[in-house]
């Protein structure tokens, strides 16, 4: 199956915005990804719903939110409203996990669930059924431009074989220094989809780098 690529906006340099959208929109990119970070769940803060409309009103393609915030469960409908294709939460930030992809599904648009390196696969057993996606962190949230956590690999053919169990429609992003050195083994563990922030817009050819990543050629491992 074909691979999605996602450019992470929170690289991109946002005295130019319009250009950054143009490019994902020209490119052979299939997704927008937007991190919104709150400056509790993480440390950082990035952007929210305002930012988010102004995106989604240029956007040609599926608009991915990554909601990195506590309390999520709060934001679902207002996020919803400003334009997002697909919203995921993390699993750490939400006591009642359950309840909140829920209501992910009534506000409309896809529900993803996003795990932390340090929280094991087997956390989302009890709702893979209900999900679109699965986020992989393959470095620690909040930060841009980490080193790639080569531990991660196994952990993506876990939940692969989660997913095949399952048989879930849930597909598997992987998030976090994500590049041509590393994408092919991602992809090859069970990956569905790239977000490459600082390898694209801290590239001199960006275009050239989404081209790259997209013609990666790489069988998942299959659990059928």
């Amino acid at each position: 199956m074909s691979h999605f690529v996602a450019p992470s906006l929170l690289a991109a340099d946002f005295r130019h915005l319009d250009r950054a959208i143009a490019l994902v929109n020209t490119s052979e990119a299939d997704w927008f990804h937007l991190d919104v970070m709150d400056g509790r769940f993480v440390p950082n803060i990035s952007f929210g719903q305002f930012i988010i409309e102004q995106i989604a009103e240029r956007a040609e393609k599926y608009v991915d939110v990554h909601l990195m915030i506590e309390e999520p469960g709060r934001y679902i409908d207002s996020f919803a409203r400003a334009g997002a294709t697909g919203l995921t939460v993390h699993a750490e930030a939400c006591t009642h996990l359950h309840r909140v992809i829920q209501q992910m599904k009534e506000a409309g648009v896809k529900a993803g669930v996003a795990l932390n390196p340090h929280t094991p696969v087997a956390h989302l057993e009890n709702v893979i059924e209900d999900l679109d996606v699965v986020l992989i962190m393959t470095v620690n949230p909040g930060f841009g431009g980490q080193k790639f956590i080569y531990q991660s690999i196994p952990k993506v053919r876990q939940m692969a074989e989660l997913i095949a169990v399952h048989n879930s429609r849930a597909v598997i992003e992987v998030d976090g220094g994500i590049g041509l050195q590393n994408a092919q083994k991602v992809l090859e563990a069970g990956a569905r989809v790239l977000v490459a922030g600082s390898a694209v817009f801290g590239a001199e050819d960006p275009a050239r780098v989404i081209a790259q990543l997209k013609a990666i050629d790489a069988n998942p491992v299959s659990y059928v």
